[in-house]
């Protein structure tokens, strides 16, 4: 848990009630309940695995190479890791088992490394964080600290069984949502928030968290599904948006703007916006599910299933 070092880690954070949040967290995971289990057991068994080498600069996170570990210890890991399928992030190589996963998130990588930050001896946070491969591409710049914030067990189990073959000390996830960013005012030099914010009720209140949990001159990547279209406004959908629910607002690129500069940003730096697609959201044996595919409409790309325009992603770069 963090709070052994939160203290050195985040001067600024609200301590007492952070550290009963996280002890209330660790008690309820560790209950004998079986959909904790399913991922806790499995990585007991292969926990002892270690990785003689890691590579984080390249598309594909590789942690370990298939000579570090023997035909038994193979078997084992590729149960484990079957068992937490869907992988959502990726691609990852893992001891030489090659990872395919639904999101072809090197591809957003590639968008934000030019516009990325220093990272070095800086302390970051990753906002829904998922199995944490954005968090293993940032190790690659050096940071003194990353701290993922994800709320689902099964993404947790997920990073907590990589980093325990990968052995990167600065790097952590606790089960924490984008809600629990007010106990950390004035921490975090970097904020990665990506993918968040059209599931929050009330998305301008979540920006205005975010900045507030930056030191001054901090920075955040602010990445968003957004509808296409130059006027300010965002969709509602009435039950789910491309199959999703709990989607609230989706806004134009024209209105997240306006809501970064509304909460009080310093500047603000649009630097991508791109249609989505199924080349980089899609079904594999990795992740049996439905996709990108079966969330729009077949005869008519261009909108999804429920006839709202279809997703474009927008990338903004902010200061406080």
């Amino acid at each position: 848990m963090i709070s052994m070092n939160c203290k050195e880690l985040f001067p600024k954070a609200n301590h007492h009630q952070l550290n009963n949040l996280l002890s209330e967290k660790e008690k309820w995971i560790s209950r004998p309940k079986k959909g904790f289990l399913r991922y806790r057991t499995p990585l007991q068994n292969i926990a002892h695995l270690r990785a003689t080498l890691c590579d984080f600069g390249r598309d594909t996170v590789q942690i370990g190479l298939r000579e570090d570990i023997n035909n038994e210890e193979h078997e084992l890991l590729v149960k484990a890791l079957q068992n937490l399928i869907p992988w959502r992030k990726g691609p990852f190589s893992v001891f030489g088992v090659e990872i395919d996963s639904e999101w072809r998130s090197d591809r957003k990588w590639n968008r934000i490394v030019p516009h990325l930050p220093d990272l070095r001896d800086k302390i970051v946070a990753d906002i829904g964080c998922n199995n944490g491969y954005y968090m293993f591409r940032m190790a690659h710049h050096l940071p003194k600290f990353v701290l993922g914030f994800e709320p689902y067990v099964h993404h947790y189990y997920t990073f907590k069984t990589l980093n325990t073959f990968a052995q990167q000390p600065n790097l952590d996830v606790e089960l924490l949502g984008i809600e629990h960013l007010p106990l950390f005012p004035d921490c975090f030099d970097v904020i990665f928030c990506m993918g968040i914010l059209y599931h929050r009720p009330s998305p301008i209140a979540a920006l205005a968290d975010l900045r507030n949990a930056l030191v001054d001159g901090g920075t955040a990547i602010i990445e968003s599904q957004i509808i296409p279209g130059d006027q300010s406004h965002a969709l509602f959908p009435e039950n789910t948006y491309a199959k999703v629910p709990g989607t609230w607002f989706v806004p134009t690129a024209a209105c997240l703007a306006n809501w970064i500069a509304r909460v009080g940003f310093s500047s603000s730096e649009m630097f991508c916006q791109h249609p989505m697609s199924n080349l980089e959201q899609r079904k594999t044996s990795w992740m049996i599910f439905e996709s990108y595919e079966d969330f729009i409409d077949k005869n008519n790309p261009t909108l999804t299933i429920e006839g709202y325009p279809a997703p474009y992603r927008v990338f903004f770069k902010v200061t406080r």
